[in-house]
């Protein structure tokens, strides 16, 4: 992925900052538009997963939606040009003012997730005289079989309405005059990676559409959420995402009655692979059971090897030393959990070399921060600018 015009160019620039491969980016867009597209499918972009200005805009371009889990997200997507009737809102904790801004911005859905929200944003709907359609957020209790920090399906896990609850649900829908019931929607989790999820959230999903069917609830949207995990292991040989067969699940196995539609909520199978942090190596540290690579980019910059114990392929992309030697990669943060890798083979490696933590442009930016005082990380692009990485 990087070549010598690459490396001359990074190594004039101060570190750490994001590089997005905006032509990696918009093919893989173009790889799941067709993909989709090709079973008239709504793709939505879960804008959590990185909201960098080129990043949206670029996928606003490819004629995606936005998925957003805050009020600010909402805001964000509009001006990106996301239009209104393509912009979902979703989240277990909406506050007043994130309803309120999004019903004044006449979104297409709130994805509700209890009870007593309906009963909030049908309040505040009929404040304001107006009709707010609502997807209901069902948790399916499908088993994504990845990470528990990013498994959301499960009756153990504080998203959506429990089937148990369903009855109630319809009862407040019917008592909600400013409440429009128009689908369902699932999320089991992210980083899935095992085809057989999918296709056990669709055969849960026509069970539950018979019992709605049953109950006299007609629905329009089948929103079945995303999830499609990548390939961390591999980021050169396997870019992209089979698109292919992963929509292939869902026109196989969930059944569409007509006059309905069938929406997306892809975030990290779209941009994870479209961006690399590259940092410095500010010290080398040789011991006699331990070495370490100290970067001056750690978890204030990408937190989720600490957070997830996550796996990022990592690079020395300046070595032309032909040695090698396994290195504890780790960053400059005063916490012991700030390291990317323990026992990295690289290229023997000195201070000042260049160092590429690949896959990194899914809840890689978004999650930064500024603990001890860190500067904000910057973002470079495959175009010649910088920019600071702000909405």
């Amino acid at each position: 992925m990087f070549t010598q015009t690459h490396i001359n160019r990074f190594q004039q620039l101060e570190t750490p900052f994001y590089y997005y491969d905006l032509n990696l980016l918009q093919q893989t867009l173009t790889a799941c538009a067709e993909a989709a597209y090709s079973y008239n499918y709504h793709v939505h972009y879960a804008l959590k997963a990185n909201f960098n200005p080129k990043v949206l805009d670029a996928i606003q371009a490819a004629g995606f939606g936005a998925d957003c889990v805050s009020g600010n997200e909402v805001k964000a997507a509009i001006a990106h040009g996301f239009t209104n009737n393509k912009v979902v809102f979703a989240g277990v904790g909406k506050s007043d003012k994130e309803i309120n801004a999004a019903l004044d911005a006449d979104i297409f859905c709130f994805n509700s997730e209890s009870v007593q929200e309906l009963l909030v944003i049908n309040e505040l709907a009929q404040a304001k005289n107006k009709i707010a359609r609502i997807a209901i957020r069902i948790n399916p209790n499908v088993d994504a079989h990845t990470h528990h920090h990013i498994t959301t399906g499960l009756e153990e896990n504080k998203f959506g309405i429990n089937t148990w609850q369903l009855e109630e649900v319809l009862a407040t829908l019917k008592s909600c005059s400013n409440l429009e019931f128009i689908g369902v929607h699932f999320h089991v989790g992210s980083q899935i990676t095992n085809m057989d999820v999918f296709k056990n959230l669709c055969l849960r999903v026509n069970e539950l559409q018979e019992w709605f069917d049953e109950q006299g609830f007609a629905i329009k949207i089948l929103n079945v959420g995303g999830g499609l995990g990548v390939d961390y292991y591999h980021p050169e040989s396997n870019s992209m995402c089979d698109f292919k067969t992963y929509f292939k699940i869902f026109r196989d196995y969930l059944k569409v009655k007509p006059g309905q539609e069938v929406h997306f909520e892809l975030g990290r199978a779209l941009v994870a692979q479209s961006a690399s942090l590259i940092s410095r190596v500010l010290y080398v540290k040789n011991g006699q059971k331990k070495n370490f690579l100290i970067l001056d980019a750690g978890m204030t910059e990408l937190i989720r090897p600490m957070l997830y114990q996550a796996y990022h392929v990592i690079e020395n992309i300046s070595s032309q030393s032909e040695n090698t030697i396994n290195y504890d990669v780790v960053g400059p943060i005063c916490e012991s959990t700030d390291c990317f890798r323990t026992d990295v083979q690289l290229p023997e490696s000195k201070r000042g070399d260049l160092i590429a933590i690949r896959t990194a442009g899914a809840y890689g930016e978004v999650m930064a921060s500024g603990y001890n005082l860190r500067d904000r990380v910057e973002s470079v692009y495959s175009e010649v600018e910088v920019t600071q990485a702000s909405l």
